[in-house]
């Protein structure tokens, strides 16, 4: 049988995963389980946008939560990331033209 301690030790051994948003880091649950139902919830109430307090900034908010979990969403994220990165380049490029 495990102890709390080594059940707590267990899961300081893991990285934390983090979504970067804005220059901040947003912790997320080691439970997997837990990352998907918080990405699937996003989602969900997301489409619901058109109603007071839900928006539709939860679906892309959503997909970035279970990007860390699912292959699809995690191709898609880092295929914006490289897309953005270009764009920045290239503007700033640009800029240093004129």
């Amino acid at each position: 049988m495990t102890s709390m301690t080594e059940k707590a030790s267990h899961h300081s051994h893991l990285p934390r995963r983090k979504i970067h948003i804005l220059g901040r880091a947003i912790h997320l649950p080691h439970s997997k389980p837990l990352r998907i139902a918080i990405g699937v919830l996003l989602i969900f109430f997301g489409i619901f946008g058109f109603l007071p307090v839900l928006g539709f900034w939860m679906v892309p908010l959503g997909l970035l939560v279970l990007s860390h979990d699912f292959a699809w969403p995690r191709r898609q994220r880092r295929r914006l990331a490289v897309w953005w990165e270009r764009r920045q380049r290239r503007n700033g490029s640009q800029a240093k033209d004129r």
